[in-house]
């Protein structure tokens, strides 16, 4: 065996545990079986634009180790995620506050917007313990909000009617009773200066990577490589889904380069409507404030129109669907792959959950501690 750990996937989990296993020396192959470094982080410079390939990134934490660490493999700049929902040409700040529920019904004071709310969920009649994720919106922000801003995002991102959704999905989104359009309950927030390929490429520097190589395709072969594999791919598909598919939601992306310097004079707007195709669209020049390497204004944009998809085995999975069934299903493999000798699975694929980027990287910390001790 050549190496201490073969990697497979170069994607945040991959490259952090790589980075940590190489600086404790040992030995370390990685490979991703895409023709490029990142995973779904992925940025590519397009008219000095860092135009993020799958969906908007925006990195945000309260946890200063892990702040303390990216930095020191790419410097972030001063982003602040504040989108705003695009409801049948209307505009509405993101995430629901003040400004949210002054525009709507004419309160000023938070005191003013919670008896509104308390009203609309009195008379909707939802329990102490809402049963799903309508009950819980209307909970948060009542049923005018729910129906503008909620529900038809919602239904397009997950193709299920709200009422089919678990409550949890929903409590991750922020209301704030404050004039504060910062869409993360987050002390530190930014984008990476160089786009997130500059990140990844800094945390392999040194060590060994191949692209275009797929595991699964080759696994005897390539498993012989290593003592112990870190699989960051779906767990159902390193068991050749012997026991069903684990259900996931996709996405599409509509990429244009325009000969304007300005389409939507934000970063990201929602288009919560239902009968917009789209969910969102992702203006990328405005993560970086519209400045080039240099500092001064880039004369172009590029913007991407983002699509929710039912997922297949023929597309990218993106989100877990963490309902009761799958997430049975998921235990079940689970149980697989803690009888694997050598293998640790880990990321959003490989636990079935969904991380934001700082808990996949705490993560990929802690496992590589563990095993690296």
């Amino acid at each position: 065996m050549a190496y201490d750990f073969l990697v497979v996937g170069a994607g945040l989990y991959g490259s952090v545990f790589a980075r940590e296993a190489a600086s404790r020396g040992r030995s370390v192959l990685v490979i991703d079986r895409r023709p490029h470094i990142a995973g779904n982080v992925y940025t590519e410079c397009v008219e000095g634009i860092h135009v993020h390939r799958y969906g908007a990134h925006v990195f945000h934490t309260n946890d200063l180790k892990v702040w303390e660490y990216v930095n020191r493999f790419a410097p972030f700049n001063r982003f602040t995620n504040s989108p705003v929902a695009n409801y049948h040409g209307a505009l509405y700040a993101l995430p629901f506050n003040m400004y949210t529920f002054h525009r709507i019904w004419g309160v000023n004071t938070p005191a003013e917007a919670k008896a509104e709310i308390a009203r609309q969920r009195q008379a909707a009649h939802i329990a102490d313990h809402p049963r799903n994720l309508e009950e819980q919106a209307i909970s948060l922000v009542g049923r005018d909000i729910y129906e503008m801003l909620i529900k038809g995002y919602t239904e397009k991102q997950w193709g299920r009617p709200c009422d089919q959704l678990p409550a949890f999905i929903i409590r991750r989104l922020p209301v704030r009773f404050t004039y504060d359009n910062n869409y993360y309950n987050a002390l530190y927030q930014g984008v990476p200066i160089g786009g997130y390929t500059k990140l990844v490429e800094n945390l392999l520097d040194g060590i060994e990577t191949r692209l275009n190589v797929d595991y699964l395709a080759d696994r005897k072969a390539l498993r012989a490589l290593a003592k112990t594999v870190v699989f960051t791919g779906s767990i159902d598909a390193y068991f050749d889904y012997c026991l069903g598919s684990l259900a996931f939601r996709s996405l599409r992306f509509e990429t244009e380069l325009l000969d304007t310097p300005n389409f939507q004079g934000i970063a990201v707007v929602n288009y919560t409507d239902r009968e917009t195709p789209w969910t969102r669209i992702i203006e990328h020049k405005w993560f970086e404030f519209g400045k080039d390497r240099q500092g001064n204004d880039i004369g172009k944009t590029v913007i991407s129109k983002e699509y929710s998809l039912e997922w297949d085995r023929n597309c990218e999975p993106y989100y877990p669907i963490n309902d009761e069934q799958n997430d049975r299903l998921y235990m079940r493999y689970k149980e697989l792959a803690q009888a694997e000798k050598n293998v640790i699975f880990g990321g959003r694929l490989g636990e079935y959950r969904y991380y934001d980027m700082d808990q996949v990287i705490s993560a990929a910390l802690a496992a590589a501690d563990k095993v690296c001790r």
